[in-house]
């Protein structure tokens, strides 16, 4: 166990039932419980454990109160930290009991020889995805050698430990994401470069929607089943949901009877909509049953399956009912910035996943979660609403909040109001966005390189810190600011990511970037290269050949961030020293906190 764990929890016990990612975790979820309410005490713990995995996914609050109530006989004795969880493992083992753990089509291990936690899997979940691999990767070039796989053996732990056919999966499900020229392929890849696979791979994964807040690169090496088998199954999802939303398949519009409901169909997550569309067919069907989810009342209905082969998507493919689709608004630049926010909110791991930032947000929970980890202690939980909120007015007092700690953090916030985000104005809420993650972003530099001193960074400084960093490598381009159009061909990038770490780059790999094909190349490469360095970035490549001045920031802080933290002596010696690129300050790499690394989502 690292010191960090050590200071989380002093119990030798209690260090040997978990991994660090779980402590982390674990610990994140017990500090939100605990300033929702001042203090935390036994009895809150049953209805506040319901966002816990299997705790909260396989007992009811009734069952939980009654199991607690069943240990402890003072339910009012405060819980610290060490505390929950020992009634976090008392719980999950009565919840693995509950579940079967050792059913037979599950195949039950031990994270480590003293643990008690019990993580299943799913052999015929498993066997469903190895399926998919084999069908949909079959004729991949370097996958060849290893597929098809055998559902019936381990083999899918032993394949992923390299990180290429996580990487291939991600491509496979959202194309383009992953430049391949940026993965290793080599036969045998030795851990420095295995490693950058399953860091492209994570940082990947964060930018098409998949929730990783529990997983690191040595779970892939040491083969947690439950973990990568939950990050394929996330990948699977996204790529079979890919196309259910009306710009991709139009024909939808057949569930909606005129343009305002249709954009409300468009705002829907992929699940949702398929909610619907099946009780769209179902009306048609003689069994006029609702269907509410996708566990319990699909077991209802056996005939489903029978519906889904006989009308495939039972939906016409007459486009006179989508004319009225041209009317709806097709804002290209707040659609891009829209999923930069959300993906980036959604990696901070707060207690809901946000589909649409536009919707999601309305009622100011998640806004004033994500303050809460972007300034920790800065939200006061004693007069904040919490979900589900049926009162308008208690949705507009959690907004109010959120627009004061903006104004208290100095947010440039004219004529916006709490009312402005219940009535999902994109245009306020973008803004309101851009400067929370702009902040993140300061804040995590400052907090990296200036904690001692205090002293507060700016654009300015990262502007100078990459151009110091580019021209003391030997680099010939040159950012005048985060609009300069030059940045569009990416030359300046692939330099920057050179200077901070040589081998970075492949050179031969690089086009001139002259033609719009050419510098889109360079842009693909650029995001691979620095996810694959371990900057958590969610910027598309036109932000980079367009030249978002938004996210060309964000990218560029990310680079400074990460290199910031390498230790000194990882660091490619060069002409000019960090001191003198950022303001001259006397720079102190130990005042970075192990806690930054889990918020820094840029």
């Amino acid at each position: 166990m690292s010191g960090y764990v050590g200071i989380l929890v002093s119990d030798p016990w209690l260090q040997n039932q978990f991994t660090q990612v779980e402590l982390r975790s674990l610990k994140s979820h017990f500090m939100t419980m605990r300033r929702e309410s001042g203090k935390l005490t036994l009895n809150d713990l049953a209805s506040r454990m319901s966002r816990l995995k299997v705790v909260g996914e396989n007992l009811t609050e009734e069952e939980r109160a009654s199991c607690i109530q069943d240990l402890y006989k003072n339910l009012d004795e405060e819980v610290d930290f060490e505390f929950f969880l020992k009634v976090y493992l008392k719980l999950h083992a009565h919840a693995s009991a509950r579940t079967g753990s050792v059913a037979k089509n599950s195949s039950a291990f031990l994270k480590a020889a003293t643990t008690t936690l019990l993580h299943t899997i799913s052999e015929s979940e498993k066997a469903s995805y190895v399926a998919h691999i084999n069908n949909y990767l079959a004729e991949d070039k370097f996958l060849k050698q290893y597929l098809p796989i055998d559902p019936a053996t381990n083999d899918l732990f032993e394949i992923v430990k390299d990180g290429v056919l996580l990487c291939k999966l991600i491509n496979l499900a959202v194309p383009g994401t992953i430049d391949e020229r940026a993965i290793n392929t080599k036969r045998v890849l030795n851990p420095w470069e295995r490693n950058e696979n399953h860091t492209l791979c994570l940082n990947s994964a964060k930018a098409i929607g998949c929730t990783v807040v529990n997983i690191g690169t040595q779970d892939f090496i040491e083969g947690r089943r439950h973990l990568v088998v939950g990050l394929i199954s996330q990948i699977i999802k996204i790529q079979l949901l890919a196309d259910l939303n009306l710009k991709k398949t139009p024909q939808l519009v057949e569930l909606v009877q005129d343009s305002q409901e249709a954009e409300e169909l468009m705002s829907l997550p992929p699940e949702k909509i398929l909610l619907r569309w099946m009780n769209f067919q179902l009306k048609k069907s003689p069994f006029k049953k609702t269907v509410t989810n996708f566990s319990s009342d699909v077991k209802e209905l056996p005939e489903i399956f029978l519906l889904s082969l006989d009308c495939r998507n039972g939906l016409s493919t007459k486009t006179t009912q989508i004319s009225f689709l041209e009317t709806l608004p097709d804002d290209t630049q707040i659609s891009r910035e829209e999923r930069a926010f959300r993906l980036w909110m959604n990696s901070l791991g707060n207690s809901s996943y946000i589909d649409n930032v536009f919707e999601d947000l309305r009622n100011g929970w998640l806004l004033l979660e994500t303050l809460d980890k972007v300034s920790p202690g800065i939200v006061n939980w004693k007069i904040a609403n919490r979900p589900p909120i049926k009162l308008p007015f208690r949705k507009v007092e959690n907004c109010n909040q959120v627009v004061k700690i903006g104004k208290q953090l100095k947010f440039s916030l004219v004529n916006i109001a709490g009312n402005d985000i219940v009535q999902g104005n994109k245009k306020l809420i973008l803004a309101y966005l851009w400067q929370l993650m702009r902040y993140n972003i300061l804040q995590l530099l400052k907090n990296l390189r200036f904690h001692s001193h205090g002293k507060e960074i700016n654009d300015a400084d990262i502007l100078q810190w990459a151009n110091g960093r580019v021209s003391s490598s030997g680099g010939q381009a040159r950012m005048n600011s985060f609009k300069d159009k030059s940045l569009s061909d990416g030359i300046f990038f692939l330099e920057l990511l050179s200077a901070v770490q040589p081998r970075a780059v492949n050179w031969s790999l690089v086009t001139k970037g002259i033609t719009d094909e050419e510098k889109k190349m360079n842009a693909t490469y650029i995001i691979s290269i620095a996810r694959k360095l371990g900057c958590s970035i969610f910027l598309l490549p036109e932000d980079l050949t367009e030249v978002n001045q938004k996210m060309i920031l964000t990218l560029t802080a990310s680079i400074m961030y990460w290199h910031l933290k390498q230790p000194s002596e990882e660091k490619p010696a060069a002409g000019t020293s960090d001191s003198e690129t950022v303001s001259n300050s006397t720079l102190d790499d130990s005042a970075s906190e192990s806690s930054l690394e889990d918020t820094a989502n840029l």
